[in-house]
């Protein structure tokens, strides 16, 4: 928790359980962790919500970096059709969640989504 003020590092909301992300998988399925000292020397705390949103930001953060790299000729996750087809409607998902959440999202703008899902949709992968 952030000791100072013990709010959230991403919206601010005081008074509520916060949470720190940590060791797990990519959208990808690669392993990542985020707590190792020598690289978590500020972490974060999120409220239940934010971290939400910091998982679909994640998510969109692999998507598009698979996206560059297949744009740039690169090994890509997404040169094969099914994870291509998983990270559209993972993106799709994303937009949904984002559209129907109450409050605006600090951590990942719909826009930001939507628009690497046109991009997206401008590629076809060989079936």
């Amino acid at each position: 928790m952030d000791s100072a003020s013990g709010s959230c590092n991403a919206c601010g909301v005081t008074g509520t359980a916060l949470m720190k992300l940590s060791l797990g998988k990519d959208f990808f399925g690669r392993t990542y962790d985020r707590l190792s000292p020598s690289t978590d020397q500020s972490p974060k705390w999120y409220c239940e919500g934010c971290s939400m949103q910091k998982n679909l930001q994640r998510d969109f953060r692999d998507i598009t970096a698979e996206f560059d790299k297949l744009g740039a000729g690169q090994s890509s996750q997404l040169s094969n059709p099914d994870e291509f087809q998983r990270a559209a409607l993972r993106l799709r998902e994303i937009v949904a969640l984002l559209d129907a959440a109450q409050n605006f999202s600090p951590l990942l703008a719909s826009g930001d989504v939507k628009h690497l899902l046109e991009r997206l949709n401008t590629i076809t992968i060989p079936a």
